[in-house]
């Protein structure tokens, strides 16, 4: 995910908050937007509908679906005679889909 804003936002507030000095002020504001957007601090926590590319109030049949959408797209025996990279990574994000579906069975479960 591409997210530009909280570097915008770090360059504005590090230039307003370093009047003396605001290029360096605008460096360290875009370096503190940049750990922001790319969720260095881990603010957005584990979220299992993230990776099906689903909202909290999907209803049982749309996970299913984006499931076996993600799951058949990613699914490591479709890449299996392509280089070694392209399968690890198919097997990394099928991990991924397989764990944030399962973690959704088991919080509606509850």
């Amino acid at each position: 995910m591409n997210r530009w804003y909280g570097k915008l936002l770090g360059v504005v507030a590090g230039i307003a908050l370093m009047r003396g000095s605001p290029l360096f002020g605008a460096i360290v504001g875009l370096l503190i937007g940049h750990a922001f957007d790319t969720d260095w601090f881990k603010l957005r926590g584990d979220n299992p509908y993230l990776a099906l590319g689903l909202t909290a109030d999907a209803s049982d049949g749309e996970v299913e679906q984006a499931y076996r959408r993600l799951i058949s797209q990613y699914h490591p025996d479709r890449v299996a005679n392509a280089a070694p990279e392209v399968r690890q990574q198919a097997e990394l994000k099928a991990r991924e889909i397989n764990r944030a579906y399962d973690r959704i069975k088991a919080l509606r479960r509850r």
